[in-house]
């Protein structure tokens, strides 16, 4: 028996769960198909989940401020506790890169977010364990927000199934084709099968693999990955206060994590979709880094993990209905960005599926569908990419 919806949403990540609970708001029936036992399980429960104005590429940052007053006031009901919390955003710079501090503080003014330029001495005191003698400078955006991903992420699932939506769990894709009624058909692997005249594609590092499933040109998204571990601190430091920091170099960042730190590499190798893992030479990498910029001496590493960023050739995300079909809609490439522009987002491709416009705040903020088309021509590099 087929089970059938006004929409199909592959994917109850960040961006499935997001663009879902604002389809269902609106009065669509909407069913949302998770390949695993649980949403969110690939990408979304992996993220260092900051809140910044000034990171990431152009339209990511514009996504960002409007997501800033969700994030800030969610609606009643959406969450029990504030989904941000003080934390800050720190990049340092060395000496041969101090005009690069000045563009970021330009470009993140014009963006309305608030940053300030420290010197040597400030960025010790607001780091205390950075080495003397390597960075110069730092740009800092005080205003940068933990954001309590799981509430998020719970907030937008209790509020689609609330609005009277339905989340399928184990329905991985086994099939996708148009049938003569003009709806999508999907089966899954377990058997099922659902259809419904839209198809919502927000399969994260998957995405492309459903586009070829249905017998659509993919549009070269490439899932890279991004490694983290946790490190303990010397007896006596309270990391509580610091910012996330990382250098303009992109060789690392750390962030407080209840009494410890987490490091990356900042790493982004390209890798298929998968359940990926961490390598122990990234690991290394960092730790070597972490250690030559900083006075602690990291003497095991703790929990290691590994989690999945996609891009498409131009770094921006994509949303909009496929140029070489009808119903099928692309929500994709949010990169490392998904979780702190999902309010945006979510309403956005809410939107654009119901054959409406970008929302007024958006468009204000300089924010255009044709930038975001999947059909957009700084894709077309990328359509070919392994």
């Amino acid at each position: 028996m087929t089970q059938r919806a006004d929409i199909l949403v592959l994917g109850a990540g960040m961006a499935g769960a997001s663009a879902a609970c604002f389809l269902a708001q609106a009065g669509a029936d909407v069913l949302v198909l998770e390949r695993e036992s649980q949403p969110g399980y690939h990408s979304t429960g992996r993220s260092a989940a900051l809140f910044s104005e000034t990171y990431g590429p152009r339209l990511i940052r514009k996504l960002s401020t409007a997501s800033r007053p969700f994030l800030v006031a969610p609606p009643e009901g959406f969450t029990e506790h504030p989904l941000l919390a003080p934390r800050g955003l720190l990049e340092l710079a060395t000496e041969a890169e101090l005009d690069r501090v000045d563009a970021m503080l330009a470009e993140g003014r014009a963006n309305g977010a608030a940053v300030e330029r420290l010197d040597a001495a400030a960025l010790r005191d607001t780091v205390p364990i950075l080495r003397d003698g390597i960075f110069a400078a730092g740009v800092f955006e005080p205003e940068a927000m933990d954001i309590d991903v799981a509430a998020l992420h719970q907030g937008f699932l209790r509020s689609f199934r609330q609005a009277g939506g339905t989340v399928a769990t184990d329905a991985e894709v086994e099939r996708i084709g148009r049938a003569t009624d003009g709806a999508w058909h999907v089966h899954t692997r377990r058997g099922a099968e659902f259809a419904a005249p839209v198809l919502v594609n927000a399969a994260g590092a998957w995405a492309d693999v459903v586009a070829e499933a249905a017998g659509l040109q993919p549009i070269g998204l490439i899932p890279k990955r991004r490694t983290a571990v946790m490190i303990d601190l010397p007896a006596g430091t309270d990391p509580a206060r610091w910012p996330l920091s990382g250098d303009f170099a992109a060789s690392f960042y750390f962030k407080p994590d209840a009494g410890r730190l987490m490091l990356s590499p900042a790493d982004e190798t390209p890798v298929a979709p998968q359940d990926v893992q961490p390598e122990i030479e990234d690991v290394a990498t960092v730790i070597e880094r972490f250690m030559e910029v900083t006075t602690v001496e990291v003497e095991r590493p703790g929990e290691t993990w590994a989690g999945l960023r996609s891009f498409v050739a131009d770094g921006e995300p994509v949303a909009g209905y496929a140029p070489d079909t009808q119903g099928f809609f692309w929500l994709a490439g949010q990169g490392g960005y998904g979780i702190q522009t999902a309010a945006a987002m979510g309403r956005l491709a809410a939107e654009l599926v119901q054959g409406r416009d970008l929302p007024e705040d958006m468009r204000r903020l300089g924010l255009a569908a044709a930038e975001l088309a999947p059909d957009r021509p700084t894709l077309a590099s990328g359509r070919d990419a392994p």
